[in-house]
């Protein structure tokens, strides 16, 4: 069993997904027909060993807190295991605490008793597939007092724009945390992912609400590389940081190619999610679906072509589908035809026959809207 308690964090300030934002946090937002984001960073936690996890919920907390539910879907120990959801809002909805230090600050005395030596902190709003267990064990035999988990990328000019980035010297050890403005391709990410010891995470936070109410945990690190040995530890495989609509969009449509879903979704580290008892999809006769992702409870009669297509969908007859993402109890109708295009939840396209987006400028259709 991993020798530390996980805590997942809330999106940081700068991430905005215009639209789908106004609805639910990021962790609650649908991905690939049938997870939330949040089930990425819970499910890397639970499948190397942490049953104890902390998870973060800054605002419009209802969806999350509905989804988690008491956390059985993510396979924690049944007698150990707790998943507990820790809202960052007062009374009559108004956050409280705006950054993740502060989230943190007001449950320090519940940190301070958590019995495990280390304490793992992910996002919410990057997917990527993870060992926790044996980023501990690099952690440990590194020495080092702060560990955070980076990858190199070469196309940083046009992704990741606004997620952090590590300044490394030779011996991987950081020296500043900054932001990518994609002023450069070559970058190294950080990954948002930082192992320490619980003592340390505990005197961090309160260094930090006497330095500033400001400060995010990012900030605190950045910091403490004066102080303290920092060190980089590199992750390889399928990354995908999501921080505004496109990227949420993009990050989507990547994972229809069979080798980079393969890369994420390996049978051998399986990512956990709430399920339901609906049936099995229904496909009428000459539906023609290709390249695409559609979950349970769905009703297809027309083409889908390189789409992800939520629960209990419906798709007319007539209706044509291309590039889209369209999430859980959307209704598409006769004669419809849709390219490169986000459709929250249950949207109803009728009357409008044609919505054309482009690839590198999807639309964006609201929450229960009626077209």
């Amino acid at each position: 069993m991993c020798d530390a308690y996980g805590i997942v964090n809330f999106e940081s300030a700068n991430v905005h997904v215009k639209g789908m934002g106004d609805y639910r946090p990021v962790s609650a937002f649908s991905y690939l027909g049938r997870y939330r984001l949040v089930d990425f960073p819970i499910s890397n936690m639970s499948n190397s060993g942490i049953d104890q996890i902390k998870v973060l919920v800054k605002s419009n907390p209802r969806s999350l807190i509905e989804h988690l539910g008491n956390g059985r879907q993510y396979n924690l120990n049944s007698k150990r295991g707790r998943l507990q959801i820790i809202p960052a809002i007062g009374s009559e909805g108004v956050d409280v605490n705006n950054t993740d230090v502060g989230a943190m600050r007001s449950i320090l005395e519940l940190l301070e008793t958590m019995p495990q030596e280390y304490v793992i902190i992910a996002p919410p709003n990057l997917v990527f597939r993870q060992d926790m267990d044996k980023l501990l064990a690099q952690h440990q035999a590194s020495g080092a007092d702060i560990s955070v988990l980076y990858q190199n990328v070469d196309n940083a000019k046009s992704n990741y724009l606004n997620c952090d980035v590590l300044r490394l010297n030779r011996q991987k050890g950081v020296l500043s945390i900054g932001l990518n403005r994609g002023n450069a391709k070559n970058q190294v990410i950080s990954l948002e992912t930082y192992v320490m010891r619980n003592e340390l995470l505990v005197s961090l936070i309160k260094k930090a609400a006497n330095t500033s109410m400001m400060y995010w945990l990012r900030d605190v690190i950045n910091e403490a590389v004066e102080e303290y040995d920092v060190q980089g530890i590199a992750h390889r495989g399928y990354l995908a940081c999501i921080n505004d609509f496109d990227s949420y969009y993009r990050s989507n449509m990547d994972l229809l190619d069979y080798a980079k879903g393969d890369d994420l979704l390996n049978k051998t580290w399986p990512f956990y999610t709430r399920t339901n008892d609906s049936s099995p999809t229904s496909y009428g006769d000459d539906v023609q679906v290709s390249e695409s992702i559609v979950s349970n409870g769905c009703t297809i009669r027309g083409t889908v072509e390189r789409s992800v297509i939520g629960r209990g969908v419906v798709i007319e007859a007539g209706a044509v589908v291309r590039g889209c993402v369209i999430l859980p109890g959307v209704y598409i109708g006769a004669g419809v035809h849709m390219e490169n295009a986000v459709v929250d939840k249950k949207a109803s396209i009728i009357h409008r026959k044609e919505i054309k987006g482009l690839p590198d400028a999807p639309l964006y259709i609201r929450r229960r809207d009626r077209i």
